[in-house]
This record gives structure tokens, C-alpha cells and sequence, in this order.
């Protein structure tokens, strides 16, 4: 955006007031900045809609209606499509008896694409029973799912709709994470304590490595060289060599409660952030050093977060209290609150 410099244009005017001229001007009114021009989207898994949340002020702009359990959402490469896993399965938490709960309504899962400019939900992928993260890969052809009750990865050719593959990777996968340059899919195993890695171009697993206690996600560095495998149960974070899948280092998290969830690196990648759930807080981790910095406490069992596109501001969707928190990563503080759908589970920036 261009400003106008009113100091220029006030020196010939006061020039010639001294002159004996008219009157100067008063100053045009300054322009406004506009607000940065990003999105977040976020997914409501009770309320199952989608909350579109303007940047900078932080306005609730729309409410898109999506179907049941929106959980797992992604943007295409292009920033014109969002993916959205939903499942028709009831919700399960650990320790809870399988049999009392109502039977799935299957003909409610599958990938929502949402249309960004149209702001509404144009078509549902099939993409396999119980889906609850997506991934989609670096050329937006295909998208790769977590069917939580299967055990299995659905890959989905986005165009034709076909199942181009459906691969075994534990039990109940959850995250679901593409690395920047496109090679490789990490999908977490809560049950199994592992990650499998897909090989994007074989569409097979090519890998599979143990990790902490109940994995739930994985974050890249920007250069692909580095993962980040989140424990929940373990309350830590494996760190990965990704030439060869291997576990290099293992960090650990501390304080009461602390469950480590979603994870972000930022796009220099000198940080990780991590959620931690019940904590109530996100951790910021040198990844220099692999040492934790701090915990910004941000709301109730935060789960998903993302970050903006200049890695300025972090946005986590707070479950239990139905409003999303904005950190500033310069202060490390929360800027803003801001109240959403039902149980907020997953976030997304878009520019």
C-alpha cells in the first residue's frame, strides 16, 4: 500500500504562507492500513460448521455450515480450496465403553472441499470410514486421510474421486502431515506409538518408526529435513531425521497436565509450537537447541493451531471454550480472544 507523505506537501505550503499567501491546507487525513489480508478457518466438531475469522480485527466474517465432526482441515496449494475431514462416527474419548455409543452414520463421512471464494461447501470426497485428518499433496491432486476406525490411510484422487489406495498404519491414525517439498505423509498411530511414512509418489508406506505415548501429530521444517512427532501421553516431542525416519532427539515438556497436540514450526523454522491440551497453554521450543523457551497459556485444551503466513500471529482453536486464541509470537501474549462455534478443533490460516 502506498502512504501519502503529508510532511512533503506541507513545506511549500508553509513556505508560501510566510509570503504573505493564503492559508495553508490542513493535512489530508491519514489513509487507514488495511487489515492484513489472511484468514483463519476454523472447524466446529459439535456445532459442525466452519468459522471464518477476519485478520487483524479479528471480526467472525461467516459461519459456513459443513456437516458432522468437521475435525482435520488443510488448504490446497493454491489457497483456493479447503479440505475438510467429517465423520459420522460418535465421539469416543479414551476409556469410554464403545458399545454404549450410538451406531456411526457412515453416510455422513468423508472429505468436505470447501469453496473459498464461494464460501460454501461444493462436493464430499469419499475417502474411507472415519475420517479425521487430511493432508493434500503438493501438486492439490490427491489428498490423504486418517480413517481413525480403520487403522487405514484412504489416498483419494480429488478429481475423479476415486480411492486410489488404502494402506494399513496402526491403530486410530490421527495426524496427518505433508512435508514442504512434497515427499513424504506422516501419519501418527495413537494406539500403536509409531508413525508411518508414505512415500507420495509409490503410494505405499515407506517407513514406520516408534515415538512417545499416544501420537497425535507432526509438524516439518520449512527445508523438510526436520520432524516433529507430538505424544500426548508422553508429553513429549520426538524430533526426526526425515533422510532416514529416524528419532534423533526426544524433548519434554513439563507442568500440571500437560498433553502435547497440534504442532507448528515457524516459517524461518527457529520455533516449534506446541499445544498441549489440558495444559491450557502452548509451548515455544528453540529448535536450535531443541530446548523449551516457555508455555504462553492461551484457553481451555487448546487443540489445533497455525500460523500466520509471516509467522506473526497464532491462532488455536480452544475445544471446551468455544473461542479461538491469537497469540502475538513477539511478546508471546494473547492479543485476542475470539468466540466461535461449539468445540473449535481445527485451524487454518489462509492469505
Amino acid at each position: 500500500m502506498r502512504y501519502l507523505n503529508t510532511r512533503a506537501l506541507a513545506v511549500p505550503l508553509l513556505l508560501l504562507n510566510a509570503c504573505g499567501g493564503a492559508e495553508p491546507a490542513a493535512d489530508p487525513p491519514a489513509a487507514e492500513a488495511a487489515p492484513p489480508p489472511y484468514r483463519a478457518f476454523v472447524t466446529n466438531e459439535t456445532s459442525g460448521d466452519l468459522s471464518v475469522i477476519a485478520g487483524g480485527t479479528h471480526e467472525v466474517l461467516a459461519t459456513i455450515p459443513l456437516g458432522k465432526r468437521p475435525r482435520g482441515i488443510k488448504v490446497d496449494p493454491a489457497g483456493e480450496r479447503l479440505f475438510v475431514a467429517l465423520s459420522g462416527s460418535p465421539p469416543a474419548p479414551p476409556g469410554v465403553d464403545e458399545s454404549t455409543l450410538p451406531p456411526p452414520d457412515r453416510s455422513a463421512d468423508g472429505i468436505g472441499i470447501v469453496n473459498i471464494a464461494e464460501g460454501q461447501i461444493v462436493t464430499v470426497l469419499d475417502a474411507g470410514t472415519d475420517p479425521e485428518q487430511v493432508a493434500v499433496s503438493a501438486d492439490g491432486a490427491r489428498v490423504f486421510v486418517a480413517n481413525e476406525d480403520a487403522a487405514l490411510a484412504s489416498i483419494v484422487d480429488i478429481e475423479s474421486g476415486e480411492i486410489l489406495a488404502q494402506l494399513p498404519v496402526g491403530g486410530e491414525p490421527e495426524g496427518v502431515t505433508r512435508s514442504p517439498d512434497g515427499r513424504w505423509v506422516y501419519i501418527t498411530s495413537e494406539n500403536d506409538n509409531q508413525v508411518s511414512v508414505i512415500d507420495t509418489e509409490a503410494l505405499e508406506v515407506a517407513a514406520v518408526f516408534d515415538v512417545g505415548a499416544r501420537p497425535r501429530s507432526s509438524a516439518f521444517s520449512p527445508d523438510s529435513t526436520r520432524a516433529y512427532v507430538t505424544a500426548e501421553n508422553g508429553s513429549t516431542v520426538s524430533v526426526v531425521d526425515t533422510a532416514d525416519h529416524s528419532v534423533i532427539e526426544t524433548i519434554e515438556l513439563t507442568g500440571e497436565l500437560v498433553r502435547p497436540m497440534d504442532a507448528k514450526v515457524s516459517p524461518d523454522g527457529s520455533r516449534l509450537y506446541v499445544s498441549t491440551g489440558r495444559g491450557r497453554t502452548v509451548a515455544v521450543i528453540d529448535t536450535a537447541t531443541n530446548e523449551p523457551i516457555t508455555q504462553v497459556e492461551v484457553g481451555e485444551r487448546p487443540w489445533g493451531i497455525d500460523l500466520t503466513p509471516d509467522g506473526r500471529y497464532l491462532y488455536t482453536a480452544n475445544g471446551p471454550g468455544n473461542d479461538v486464541s491469537v497469540v502475538d509470537t513477539e511478546t508471546l501474549e494473547v492479543v485476542a480472544r475470539v468466540e466461535v462455534g461449539v468445540r473449535p478443533w481445527g485451524v487454518v490460516i489462509v492469505e
